[in-house]
């Protein structure tokens, strides 16, 4: 939850878009594959309920329910799900292709929470909701999955002959 705290006040404004790009998303994923999914997404339900009582732990000091229904919510309201799918996809076997596929599912689930809270604000079309939600984020998001990847590969342990 720390974490996420932090993750979440480094934030870059976009041109274009209410959502700033923050590191919020690394540690999501992080929290999913790391603790595994239900700790991980019990993690990602305590910040959000948090910024929900009022502390200023969402981007920019945001916080309070009024913010969980605004352009960011989505995207917040996702995490706990986002953090769950992470870890239950790479598991624990320690298989790289099974983990890369995890943080990317993760991630996945966090822009369709994005998505689905700014149609139920706006009722634009899908096209202009992924020009506007996902794709100004793409680059920087797989470059948090390839962190995300080479931190878990390098903390996890391996046995011996693999």
């Amino acid at each position: 939850v720390l974490a996420m705290t932090f993750g979440a006040y480094i934030a870059i404004p976009l041109p274009g878009t209410q959502v700033p790009v923050t590191l919020q998303a690394l540690f999501v994923i992080l929290a999913g594959v790391l603790l595994g999914p239900l700790p991980g997404a019990a993690a990602m339900a305590s910040y959000v309920a948090l910024g929900a009582a009022g502390a200023p732990v969402f981007s920019m000091g945001g916080a309070g329910l009024p913010w969980l229904m605004g352009p960011t919510g989505g995207y917040l309201l996702a995490m706990p799900a986002a953090a769950f799918v992470a870890g239950h996809i790479a598991g624990r076997d320690r298989r790289d292709l099974r983990l890369l596929m995890g943080l990317t599912a993760g991630m996945a689930v966090i822009y369709v929470g994005g998505v689905s809270q700014l149609w139920l604000l706006t009722r634009q079309s899908l096209g202009a909701l992924v020009a506007l939600a996902v794709l100004p984020f793409v680059f920087g998001d797989v470059m948090k999955i390839l962190v995300a990847f080479v931190l878990v590969r390098s903390v996890r342990v391996k046995s011996p002959g693999r």
